[in-house]
């Protein structure tokens, strides 16, 4: 016969098991949410090539057409580079070039042209090639601005900086820039070959989707572990016990 177990330590531990549960249920389906936005990025990546006509207006198409490939032709407005610290490649610190891209109909499309390694012994040099003059065409995927970074203090403009907001610098340079950045891709067919030395080894979006496995297998150790100890401390043992000491009688 099993002895009486306290109700409240029955009720913790079961509490535990199904919360610990819950985690790691939850944690594969943030494993399945990731699985499922890598796929969206690569259909969205074999879609149709945009051009300026396709390209996004609203930060609401911005988001449902990230990712998508795009070809547009126009003039760099060089003089209103902007260079993003503190964003490393390859294990080197250096800057993201992003350029204004003037269109023919008179918007602006702000291109992340490429990256450039930072000055070792003067962070504000930047020896960074400047654009071509004249027409160009530029192939990219099309994003949101770059992600950012914390700033110790207020930025105040100026080419060097630590984060960029669209709208904002739109209306620092007044102009008529879309809401979307194009990053740059290297040399491919329908675009103007791309030899300024800049480094264009975007990394793809980070996924994370192993961490939640592992995660999730951690939850369920738990869970099982906790379950183990409760039926061993609230029924075995107490089992075990009058046994002995119903064979010392």
């Amino acid at each position: 016969m099993v002895s009486r177990a306290p109700w409240m330590a029955w009720l913790a531990g079961l509490a535990l098991v199904l919360a610990t549960l819950h985690l790691g249920l939850w944690q594969l389906d943030r494993a399945a949410q990731k699985l499922r936005w890598e796929q969206d990025r690569a259909d969205r990546a074999r879609m149709p090539v945009l051009d300026a006509a396709g390209l996004p207006a609203t930060l609401d198409e911005v988001r449902a057409a990230e990712h998508r490939v795009a070809v547009v032709a126009g003039r760099w407005l060089a003089g209103h580079t902007i260079y993003l610290d503190n964003r490393p490649m390859a294990g080197r610190v250096g800057f993201i070039v992003l350029t204004p891209l003037g269109l023919a109909d008179g918007r602006v499309l702000l291109v992340q042209r490429g990256w450039w390694p930072r000055d070792p012994v003067d962070r504000a040099r930047i020896a960074a090639p400047l654009p071509p003059a004249g027409e160009v065409q530029v192939r990219g995927r099309i994003a949101l601005a770059p992600p950012r970074h914390a700033e110790l203090a207020a930025e105040t403009g100026g080419p060097i900086r630590q984060n960029v907001d669209v709208s904002a610098y739109a209306a620092e340079t007044r102009l008529a820039l879309l809401p979307c950045v194009v990053v740059q891709l290297d040399d491919d067919a329908g675009a103007s070959p791309v030899s300024d030395g800049l480094g264009r080894q975007w990394p793809a979006p980070a996924s994370d989707v192993h961490k939640h496995y592992g995660y999730a297998v951690q939850w369920f150790s738990l869970a099982g572990l906790t379950l183990g100890l409760l039926v061993w401390f609230r029924l075995v043992r107490p089992w075990r016990r009058r046994r002995r000491r119903d064979h010392a009688e």
